[in-house]
């Protein structure tokens, strides 16, 4: 299964910088990884991701997901 591609946008003080963002499902056991140079507060919005996305009533994967954030210094 090919990247999906998905943009975004961060938060720096008044300013809004584009963030591209990477998710990649793959065969395997169910994980969720961030990859880059994410901060532990980014690594930690995992399960903040997966309840929002459980609250909404979507199925959550029960795939290894890959997520990449770009660029990596935000």
């Amino acid at each position: 299964m090919s990247p999906a591609l998905v943009y975004s946008c961060a938060r720096a003080g008044v300013d809004a910088p584009l963030v591209r963002v990477e998710v990649h499902l793959s065969g395997g056991l169910p994980v969720t990884q961030i990859v880059g140079l994410a901060e532990t507060s980014v690594r930690e919005s995992r399960e903040r991701v997966r309840a929002a996305l459980l609250c909404a009533r979507f199925d959550f994967p029960q795939r290894r997901i890959t997520l990449n954030l770009a660029p990596a210094d935000l």
